[in-house]
C-alpha cells in the first residue's frame, strides 16, 4: 500500500473544509447621524457597487482592516480553538487580496484556491460600530462572487470531516453550482454538510431553495431567532422552532443573550450564555459560535457541550472590535 492510500485512510486531514466570501472587514466606529446622513440600514446589511464603496470609505473615519467574510470567520475561529481547516474563496491579487489570504494563513486556515489576475477587485466590508455595539454593514461583494465550480477542490472536501457552506453564496449562479457540486463530493464521501443562512435578506431571497436544501442535502444547520423566523415567515420564535426542528439532523438556534437552543429529532435543549457586560462589537457573534459548535461537533461531544462552546466563544469575541480573536480560543475549551 503505497504512503499516499496509507494517508487517506487515516483520519481526516481537516475537522472543517468552508466555502464562503473572501472579504476584508474595514471597521470603523460611527454615530447613528453618519449611519441616517449615508441612509444606511442601521444594523443591517447594504449592498454597494465599487464606486459607492470607494465613496463611502473615502469618509470614513479612522478604520483597522481585517479579514472577514462568515464562514472564513467560523474558520479562524475553529483554528485558534486548535481544530484543522481549509477554506475555499475567491479574491484578486491586489492589496486587499494579499491582506485576506495573509490572515487566513497567520491563524492558520489553509488557503490555496488561486487568486484572480483580473476582474473586479477582493471584496471588502465597510462596518461601521456604533456606541450601541450594533454593527451596520456595507458590502462590496467583487471577486468574491466569482467563485465557481473549478475552484471546489475535491480532495480538500474529501479530507473533511465536514464541509461548511454559507447562504450569502446564494446569490450568484456560479457560486450556486459550486455549493453544489462541494455537497455532491460530501455525500459521496460520506461527510457531514453543514449551513449557515447568513442573513434575514439572504433567507427572504432564496427562501424555498434554501428549505429544500436543509430537508435533502443539510446534516447541521445554523441560524439565528430573525432568521428561522424568515425561513418559515413567521413572528412567532416558538413556531419557528418547531417547524426547523428535524428539517435536518442538527439545527442550533442563536438567540443573542437568551443563548442558544438546539434541536435534533430527539432533544431540544435552551443553553444559556453567560451575561457579556463589556460589548463592544457584536461583529462575528454567529460566526464565532458556529466555531465553537463544529469544534464539539467533530470532536464527538454532545450537543449540550457543542452549544456550551458556541456560546463562549461568542460571548468571546463580542468584547473586542472585530469579528476575528486576537487571543487564542483554546483556553474556552474546558
Amino acid at each position: 500500500m503505497n504512503r499516499h492510500a496509507h494517508h487517506a485512510a487515516n483520519k481526516e486531514e481537516f475537522e472543517v473544509v468552508g466555502i464562503g466570501n473572501a472579504i476584508v472587514d474595514v471597521l470603523s466606529f460611527a454615530d447613528e447621524a453618519l449611519i441616517a446622513k449615508h441612509g444606511l440600514s442601521k444594523g443591517g446589511m447594504t449592498l454597494v457597487d465599487e464606486l459607492r464603496s470607494e465613496t463611502l470609505y473615502d469618509q470614513m473615519g479612522p478604520s483597522q482592516s481585517c479579514s472577514g467574510g462568515s464562514v472564513a470567520n467560523t474558520l479562524a475561529g475553529l483554528a485558534s480553538l486548535g481544530a484543522k481547516t481549509a477554506f475555499i474563496g475567491k479574491v484578486k491579487n491586489d492589496q486587499l487580496g494579499s491582506i485576506f489570504s495573509h490572515d487566513m494563513h497567520a491563524v492558520g486556515v489553509h488557503f490555496s484556491t488561486p487568486h484572480m489576475e483580473r476582474g473586479p477587485a477582493t471584496a471588502n466590508c465597510l462596518v461601521y460600530v456604533t456606541p450601541d455595539g450594533q454593527r451596520t454593514m456595507v458590502t462590496y461583494l467583487g471577486a468574491c462572487t466569482r467563485v465557481s465550480e473549478t475552484d471546489i477542490d475535491a480532495s480538500l472536501i474529501e479530507r473533511a470531516a465536514v464541509t461548511y457552506i454559507e447562504g450569502y453564496l446564494w446569490d450568484t449562479d456560479n457560486a450556486k453550482a459550486a455549493i453544489r457540486k462541494a455537497i455532491k463530493i460530501a455525500k459521496g464521501a460520506k461527510k457531514k454538510i453543514a449551513f449557515t443562512l447568513s442573513d434575514t435578506f439572504c433567507v427572504d431571497r432564496h427562501r424555498d431553495e434554501f428549505l429544500a436544501l436543509i430537508q435533502n442535502d443539510i446534516d447541521i444547520l445554523f441560524a439565528n431567532e430573525n432568521e428561522v423566523k424568515s425561513l418559515y415567515q413567521t413572528d412567532d420564535i416558538d413556531a419557528a422552532l418547531s417547524r426547523v426542528r428535524g428539517a435536518c439532523e442538527v439545527v442550533a438556534v442563536t438567540r443573542g443573550e437568551l443563548g442558544s437552543v438546539v434541536l435534533t429529532s430527539a432533544v431540544m435543549e435552551t443553553v444559556p450564555t453567560h451575561r457579556v457586560t463589556n460589548v463592544v462589537d457584536t461583529t462575528g457573534a454567529g460566526d464565532l459560535y458556529a466555531s465553537g459548535f463544529l469544534f464539539g461537533m467533530t470532536r464527538g461531544w454532545n450537543m449540550g457541550a457543542c452549544a456550551t462552546l458556541g456560546n463562549r466563544c461568542a460571548g468571546e469575541i463580542i468584547t473586542q472590535l472585530g469579528a476575528r480573536s486576537m487571543k487564542p480560543l483554546n483556553a474556552l475549551v474546558a
